[in-house]
């Protein structure tokens, strides 16, 4: 099962980014939980309505998001995702290219894996 947990967490980090870059806000809320904690490279702490809000007013505008995920630890109901992430997006009318590490953190809610939370971390 642990296997099948992967590839299904690693499938659902596609789906993710995807539904940013696509502006697809309720393909995004369906993956997210509601208590979604989203820690952007700046520092910067989201929520999931927060993150949501500004998506949808194009304070953030995501050009493209290439992500490559690293590793996917699954134990128990909890997956932690390990990766890097090339972004081009737009942040309150800035155009910024971004070079991150990045962590995910799913969970397994009532048989769906839901995005707990999400950290960017700037390479240097």
């Amino acid at each position: 099962m642990a296997a099948a947990d992967e590839e299904a967490v690693r499938e659902l980090e596609n789906r993710r980014f995807r539904a940013i870059v696509d502006g697809d806000l309720a393909e995004f809320r369906d993956l997210a939980h509601p208590d979604l904690v989203y820690t952007h490279s700046s520092g910067t702490l989201d929520t999931l309505d927060s993150f949501v809000e500004k998506c949808e007013s194009a304070y953030f505008v995501y050009h493209r998001i290439d992500h490559v995920t690293d590793s996917v630890t699954v134990v128990g109901d909890t997956a932690v995702v390990i990766g890097d992430m090339s972004v081009d997006m737009t942040a309150g009318g800035i155009r910024r290219e971004l070079a991150n590490r990045s962590l995910g953190v799913w969970v397994r809610v009532e048989e769906k894996w839901k995005v707990l939370a999400h950290q960017a971390t700037a390479r240097r």
